[in-house]
């Protein structure tokens, strides 16, 4: 499953900084992603990952709140098909800064 130029928002992220308003814009060459997101609580963020597997994905990414705070993160996420036809994310993910939380979060592919 190809991630370029896909974007997505959060269907369920209670414990992390990213919103319905944040808005995730992925890229894909091979098994190289990179990406950038914001809106919400999210003033400017960056992604580089990997695929490891056909559904499987590991990113780390970075980020500048809306309040200062710099922000960086790793997820091991699976990439799945929604019955819509829609790309869906799932994560585990963690703080690698800062409050070292971590927490699950989901995201549906948007137009």
């Amino acid at each position: 499953m190809n991630l370029d130029n896909k974007k997505f928002v959060a269907t369920e992220n209670k414990s992390g900084l990213s919103s319905n308003e944040t808005i995730f814009h992925y890229f894909q060459n091979g098994t190289t992603i990179t990406g950038k997101y914001k809106g919400g609580s999210i003033q400017e963020g960056f992604i580089i990952g990997k695929q490891t597997q056909d559904s499987e994905i590991k990113l780390l990414y970075q980020c500048l709140t809306t309040e200062g705070e710099l922000k960086a993160g790793e997820s091991t996420g699976t990439v799945s098909i929604t019955p819509n036809g829609k790309l869906k994310l799932s994560f585990d993910w963690n703080w690698l800064n800062g409050y070292l939380s971590g927490g699950k979060s989901e995201y549906i592919e948007i137009e």
